[in-house]
């Protein structure tokens, strides 16, 4: 499982339709609009 970096929500990595990579990591989403907010703007939802 991973967690959706917006909304927080557990995500099923092996089912989940929207998914980003962002400095050589995968992030999953849970909905296309969370997947839209964290491509806008990616530096505000990942911790380093």
């Amino acid at each position: 499982m991973a967690v959706d970096p917006i909304c927080k929500m557990d995500v099923d990595k092996e089912s989940a339709k929207w998914v980003s990579e962002y400095k050589g990591k995968k992030y999953y989403f849970c909905a296309p609009g969370c997947k839209k907010e964290f491509d806008d703007n990616p530096e505000k939802y990942v911790e380093e």
